[in-house]
């Protein structure tokens, strides 16, 4: 009887534990903001195209592995080749400031010198980000 009773509480305890999870959807949503985004724009140095990207796809793959870097993507023109946005969400300001600060960073901008001929910087706050998997 006692061995039954004792079944009985464990099982109730494992299913009122799964009931208390939180869903992905209800994790994204307690996560949502607002974040910083740097919308980064480049114009580079015609020729110099493929050997900017391969320096900043290196730089984005480690970027966002950093704790406060939460995505960071590429994008090249189709009117313009050698145009390139780059676009970051970051948890705040602070993150922003140690992902400049990270070795990776630093070797990004020393292999990229001269490359550019423009350089543009808008930053904003979220208000939504919507994307499959939030």
């Amino acid at each position: 009887m006692l061995k039954a009773i004792t079944v009985t509480a464990v099982m109730a305890l494992l299913v009122t534990a799964w009931v208390l999870l939180p869903t992905q959807g209800h994790l994204a949503l307690a996560q949502s903001g607002p974040f910083l985004i740097n919308a980064v724009e480049y114009d580079v140095v015609p020729g110099q195209i493929d050997n900017f990207l391969a320096a900043l796809k290196e730089n984005g793959a480690a970027s966002v592995k950093e704790p406060g870097c939460r995505e960071l993507n590429i994008s090249v023109s189709q009117k313009d080749p050698n145009h390139v946005l780059i676009y970051e969400v970051y948890n705040d300001a602070a993150a922003a400031e140690a992902h400049a600060a990270t070795d990776h960073f630093k070797k990004y901008k020393a292999a990229t010198a001269g490359m550019t001929t423009k350089r543009e910087v808008k930053s904003y706050l979220s208000v939504a980000l919507n994307m499959k998997g939030m």
